[in-house]
Order: structure tokens, then sequence, then C-alpha cells
């Protein structure tokens, strides 16, 4: 086993894990606990695959619990000295106008699947097959990111989406995995999974209100904020991992 194969086993654990529970990953290994030990003390059942290849790579490459701990604080460092560092520009979709940079959505969509080295999520209310996403994932899917998309389906929106189930539109990409939430989840009655963004890496952020839909990302008027750096990214995905973690969001068959 490479050297290669652990450092690349170590970015999709930190990239799962986010960085407070990779720092406490760092800690669980400097301390010598045992593989079993440290899937128990962790709350991470979205990220065990990550964590449990990470532990294969450094028992077959014989890579010590102390390098292996101080190789993910240095993520964590990345990470910290990231914070201070945040590029924010909107994103617009429809009519241009004279002296406002217009990026279309499709066009940032696409440029954020396509940075993604080790994880993408996606959420989305409604969905239909767009070509160049579709092609983006599946480039993705292939260069080993872990790729995660969220959807409505046609029961959660009550009678307000028709035709084929948004999933549906995913279900072309061999080895994306698709999750919904489910309707005996929602507090409140009529609640919907409304919200649509792409996050990369936990370092890149597509919030709009664009769904992922060809009309969506092409020819509605739909605004939006591309963020690079800073703790948006991460949080975000943080978040829909709890989620996950929680059973709040499901995964879709």
């Amino acid at each position: 086993m490479s050297r290669g194969d652990f450092e690349a086993a170590a970015a999709r654990a930190a990239a799962a894990l986010g960085p407070i529970r990779t720092k406490d990953l760092a800690g669980l290994l400097a301390r010598g606990r045992s593989e079993e030990f440290v899937l128990h003390a962790l709350p991470i059942s979205a990220a065990e695959p990550a964590v449990t290849e990470l532990l294969g790579h450094m028992a077959s490459g014989g890579v010590t619990a102390a390098e292996a701990a101080a190789y993910l604080r240095g993520y964590v460092a990345a990470w910290s000295a990231q914070a201070d560092a945040v590029d924010v520009r909107t994103v617009w979709t429809g009519p241009a106008t004279p002296g406002v940079p217009v990026r279309s959505t499709a066009q940032v969509l696409t440029e954020v699947v396509r940075e993604a080295r080790s994880e993408l999520i996606a959420m989305t209310y409604s969905a239909r097959s767009f070509g160049p996403l579709i092609s983006a994932l599946g480039e993705a899917v292939a260069r080993g990111v872990a790729v995660d998309i969220v959807v409505e389906t046609l029961a959660g929106a009550a009678g307000l989406l028709s035709g084929p189930e948004p999933a549906a539109a995913f279900k072309v990409v061999p080895g994306a995995r698709l999750w919904h939430w489910p309707v005996d989840q929602r507090e409140h009655p009529g609640a919907r999974q409304h919200a649509k963004l792409a996050v990369a890496d936990r370092e890149l952020l597509l919030l709009g209100s664009a769904n992922l839909t060809a009309s969506g990302v092409g020819r509605n008027l739909e605004a939006g904020v591309l963020v690079r750096g800073g703790t948006a990214p991460a949080r975000a995905a943080e978040h829909i991992r709890e989620l996950i973690r929680r059973g709040v969001l499901r995964e879709y068959s």
C-alpha cells in the first residue's frame, strides 16, 4: 500500500468528518486508542466507511497512529487558516444589466461540481435531467468524489410537484447517493424540502434560489451566492451530514 493511498484516505476521512470531528479523531489516534474504540467514540455513522478505510490504510501502510494524528491535525490547521480568507460573489441567471458581471447558475454549478476532489453535497427541491450537470456529476464519481444529493419527493411536495420523482434525474449517475426528508420526519404539516445548494470539499458553497433543472439553472431569473473559504461551506456540509446521521434525512430507494 503506497503513501499516496494513505493520504487519499486521510483526505476522504477529513472531508467526511469536518474540522471538529477530524480534530477529535486525531486526538483519539494520538492517545493510541484501538480501531473499535475510535469507531465507537465518534458519532460518525455517515463517515464511518471513510474512517474505517483510513484505519485500514494505516495498518497496511505502516503509518503510526502518531503520524496519522499529526497528518489529520494538518487538515484542521489548514481549515483554520482558511477561515479568514472568504470570497463571496453573486450568481445570477436571467437578463444581464450594464456594469454588473453575470455568471449563470448553470456555469457556476458545473464548476463547483468539477472542483470537488473528495466530497460533494447538493440539495434541490425540483430536479430534471440537465446534461452538463449530469456529466459533471458522473466525472466527479469517477475520480473518487463522494456525491450525495438530497431531493424532495412527490409525496413530500404534496401535489406541488408533478411528473417523475426529482430523484429520477440523478439515477443515471452510478455511485451517487440520494437522500430525502421523509414525511414522518417533518414536524409541521405541509413542510417542504426547499433548500437549493451545492458544497464541494467543505470549501466552496453555492447557495441560491435555483432548482437543479434546466430552467432553474439556465432560463429563469434566479439569484444566488458563491462562497469560497470561511466556515460557511464546512458548516453547511456538517449540518447535512448530521441530519443524515440522526435519520432526519434518509437514503432514497
